[in-house]
């Protein structure tokens, strides 16, 4: 489609053209000749006929998203009238984990939520944003930059999208905990001092540089999860006291410093939802135990990204409004798993948030991107959630009708949402793909020795990452997106030849098979040590392409002492067929299965920690 803007303003000329670089392939046919007007409902609507197209708008988001439609359109007359289910539609890219996102791939980022119609980009920044007085917070972990923030608040502007920080003002300051300056406003564990007046100090610099780089009044100050809050240092100094008081003092102090900065601050829900109701967090028709003082002009985050059924969401949202009225709801696009997204269920999970939010008049809505242990799937991996999110949030999927269309997300891609969708398969997973589960990770750091996760490998295992291995070949090839399928299709050669390799080298061990050992240590072991060579290569490129290089050494650690240990076994082996040690210790050990969790069904089992994984020694 070539879009005609004569009639248009030069701000709508600007805007259709920054966003064209995004679009891979041309939805429509022939000249259209766009006129455009703003009008006071939200949303927007767009006509065309005879090569003509109106689009009226109530935002500038609203804008961007009839213009990806416009540009899907395949017949040459329609008519299309949208309205987002509430105010503002958000992604919160975790920087925290490692992975801190590249400047030019935010603004990637921006562009290509604008044009689904999302009104911010949120930054979840724990220790990773530069701070004068702060010397040491983000060091040498890719600290975002204050003219780097300011670079991309000026060009999300453009779009109508807000550059939001979420931060933390309470828990999750473990990196910074290392450091003895930081150590008096340190609680316990990862949980700053409460009460202390060098923690407000500490928080004030950090909020400060915020309110000087990014143009929003809108904060997410966290506070969640701090379970040992007032059970270290603070209870050395003051005594046992009601986590309550604690955490309403605490929320006073630092809404001062939020309020001082011009701030509207949201905050996670689960730590005064527990408290107000006897430390539970799902629950339903119950009443609260403790009456919380929950400033009105703060939003409560209820967040979850774990059930799949309208009715949990819509009880406690419910739960919640006995709280405060001021809710809003944050989901996840499931990114957080190791290498690969799990957008299959992060769809289901939509679905069913999503009817809830519209039922209770949610307002504000997130989706989140967490990285857990080491941020190590692709920022745009979860991409067919986060469209799949837009379209609830814009077109209601009716209760008995989960259909979505999908010609915008192959005009924003270059690929099918079907074809990215096969992602997911690189975890073994039920057949109606509703459960969360990684054997990619777990699988490729098993010891080949050790073998903690063998007792979940079955027949079909080597099988399936060969199959899926030609698959995400295939799809490499098709998209600019197909760095993200290169990364997969290496992951999936090297599980195709170590998946089962543990089983099959205790087997002829214990068999006494020696000839199968032999060809196992020179031929499998070779070629298993090129596999992971070829799998760190292309997950380097994508790293160094979508992230700053810091994090990755952790990356470098783990993968380079995977191959040192498949070297190892290579070794041990040849040394065992030479008769030079008469037993090979870990295999004379009698085998346990899998009991980390109670799961042990490979298609539903998720674990995420290396650590774990590696090995049950301490690392």
């Amino acid at each position: 489609m070539n879009l005609i803007l004569e009639k248009c303003s030069e701000k709508v000329k600007n805007i259709a053209l920054e966003l064209k670089q995004e679009l891979q392939i041309d939805g429509g046919r022939g000249d259209v000749a766009l006129s455009v007007r703003e009008r006071p409902e939200p949303g927007f609507s767009l006509d065309v006929e005879d090569g003509a197209a109106e689009l009226a708008f109530g935002s500038v988001p609203a804008l961007c998203r009839g213009l990806l439609t416009l540009y899907s359109a395949k017949t040459h007359t329609f008519h299309r009238e949208e309205r987002s289910c509430c105010k503002e539609l958000g992604y919160m890219v975790d920087c925290s984990r490692n992975a801190v996102i590249r400047l030019e791939q935010l603004k990637k980022m921006i562009r290509v939520l604008a044009l689904m119609g999302y009104t911010y980009i949120g930054l979840y920044m724990e220790d990773t944003i530069a701070v004068k007085e702060e010397p040491y917070l983000g060091y040498m972990r890719g600290a975002m930059t204050p003219s780097e923030l300011k670079e991309a608040d000026a060009y999300a502007k453009q779009f109508g999208m807000e550059i939001r920080p979420y931060i933390q003002t309470l828990a999750h300051f473990n990196q910074i905990t290392r450091y003895e300056h930081y150590y008096e406003m340190i609680d316990c564990d990862d949980i700053l001092l409460a009460g202390e007046e060098k923690t407000y100090e500490f928080l004030e610099h950090l909020i400060q540089t915020l309110s000087e780089t990014l143009s929003t009044r809108n904060i997410n100050i966290g506070m969640d999860e701090a379970h040992m809050v007032g059970l270290g240092k603070y209870l050395s100094q003051h005594g046992y006291t009601e986590r309550f008081q604690i955490m309403e003092k605490h929320l006073e102090r630092v809404l001062s410093i939020t309020r001082k900065y011009g701030y509207k601050a949201q905050m996670w829900s689960d730590m005064f939802f527990r408290l107000a109701y006897d430390g539970q967090y799902y629950v339903k028709d119950k009443e609260i135990e403790y009456q919380l003082n929950i400033p009105s002009d703060v939003k409560l985050m209820y967040w979850d990204y774990y059930s799949l059924d309208t009715n949990h969401y819509d009880q406690m949202i419910v739960q919640h409004k006995k709280i405060t009225e001021n809710v809003g709801f944050a989901g996840g696009a499931w990114k957080w798993h190791g290498f690969v997204p799990h957008n299959h269920f992060s769809y289901h999970a939509s679905v069913a948030a999503f009817k809830a939010c519209r039922k209770n008049q949610i307002d504000s809505i997130v989706i989140t991107g967490w990285g857990d242990n080491g941020g190590e799937a692709s920022q745009f991996s979860n991409l067919p959630a986060l469209y799949a999110d837009a379209e609830f949030a814009y077109t209601y999927c009716a209760e008995n009708d989960e259909t979505m269309e999908t010609e915008k997300f192959k005009v924003l891609t270059g690929i099918t949402y079907d074809e990215f969708m096969l992602m997911d398969d690189v975890n073994l997973l039920p057949e109606d793909k509703k459960k969360t589960a990684n054997s990619s990770k777990y699988l490729l750091y098993n010891d080949l020795l050790i073998g903690t996760f063998d007792s979940v490998v079955n027949k079909e295992v080597a099988t399936h990452y060969a199959s899926v291995a030609k698959t995400m070949q295939q799809l490499s090839k098709v998209s600019t997106y197909g760095y993200l399928f290169k990364t997969q299709e290496m992951l999936c050669r090297l599980l195709s030849l170590k998946s089962d390799l543990g089983l099959r080298i205790r087997g002829a061990y214990k068999a006494g098979d020696k000839a199968a050992l032999e060809r196992i240590a020179r031929e499998d072991l070779p070629t298993l040590l090129l596999y992971v060579d070829d799998f760190y290569h292309a997950f380097e490129q994508q790293w160094h392409l979508e992230n700053k290089s810091f994090g990755f050494e952790v990356q470098c650690v783990r993968i380079g002492g995977l191959k040192q240990r498949i070297d190892y076994v290579k070794d041990i082996l040849e040394r065992y067929l030479a008769n030079e040690v008469t037993q090979i210790d870990e295999l004379e050990i009698e085998y346990l299965p899998f009991a980390y969790s109670s799961g042990d069904d490979i298609r539903q089992l998720g674990y995420n920690l290396w650590r774990n994984t590696v090995s049950p020694s301490v690392v």
